[in-house]
């Protein structure tokens, strides 16, 4: 066997299945909207990503997942009008309050899901989605991404397919049940005749913020699912162990960049 004959979308898709990853109803995040916006401009992730950014050329942005408008408006200065889709109304109003108060007048939400219809999005000079990729099916939301970008596209996705970390999966007795990691989508880009370019950014830990074992206990079923009695007891184990070490977590998220195919075509 090689790598051809490997099918990367379809081994993506299997993995999330298996993963047993609960998905996030858009109330789930419309709770989480005020919350979010008031750390949404003041993160090192968001430095990074930005910081990461070739605007050169380009008046348009379309941010996918855009949630309150962490990398969409930071960069807003630089454009003529920005997009912000989300399937969470709450993340939509947060991201129409955060752009009148930047005085940002060129910003328009766009309420959409992965699985929606996009006919009507508007195609843009630079699209990105920033953390909000661990899709069913990443090979057809890469195609969504691609079609709606005239020049390059910024996507991240976490580097080792876990929020929670490889180790406490171990310990609490579900190994592998994580989403596939960035070598996975690599393949899949690679068999939609993508060439991306790839960089890590680092980010807070999730589960860095919660100061006791409730709450680290809450956030952890919130990413894997319930946890039965066994698996808690376990886990309150770790968490003892570890406490010192998980308040200063951080999460390796990989960026790919890529020139839409108009771009690199004209290129050849």
């Amino acid at each position: 066997m090689n790598l051809s004959d490997i099918d990367f979308a379809q081994l993506y898709r299997d993995q999330v299945r298996q993963s047993k990853r609960p998905s996030k109803v858009p109330e789930y995040w419309d709770g989480r909207a005020e919350s979010m916006s008031q750390r949404a401009f003041d993160s090192p992730y968001v430095r990074q990503f930005v910081d990461r950014m070739n605007l050169e050329g380009c008046a348009t942005l379309l941010d996918v997942g855009c949630g309150p408008g962490g990398i969409g408006l930071t960069v807003a200065s630089r454009l003529q009008h920005v997009y912000g889709l989300d399937y969470s109304a709450g993340m939509l109003a947060a991201f129409a309050e955060n752009a009148r108060q930047r005085g940002v007048t060129w910003a328009t939400p766009i309420h959409r899901a992965w699985e929606d219809d996009w006919t009507d999005v508007p195609v843009c000079d630079v699209v990105v989605a920033s953390r909000s990729t661990a899709v069913p099916d990443l090979a057809e939301a890469v195609m969504k991404i691609e079609a709606k970008a005239r020049r390059r596209v910024y996507m991240s996705y976490p580097a080792d397919g876990h929020l929670v970390g490889d180790d406490v999966c171990r310990e609490i007795g579900r190994p592998g049940e994580g989403l596939p990691d960035y070598l996975c989508v690599v393949g899949v880009l690679h068999q939609l005749g993508i060439r991306p370019t790839l960089d890590y950014l680092a980010g807070s830990g999730c589960l860095s913020s919660c100061g006791d074992f409730e709450g680290y206990r809450s956030k952890v079923e919130e990413l894997i699912g319930p946890l039965n009695p066994g698996e808690r007891d376990r886990l309150l184990v770790y968490f003892d162990a570890n406490r010192d070490r998980l308040g200063r977590e951080t999460v390796q998220w990989a960026l790919f960049t890529w020139e839409s195919r108009s771009v690199a075509d004209a290129r050849i």
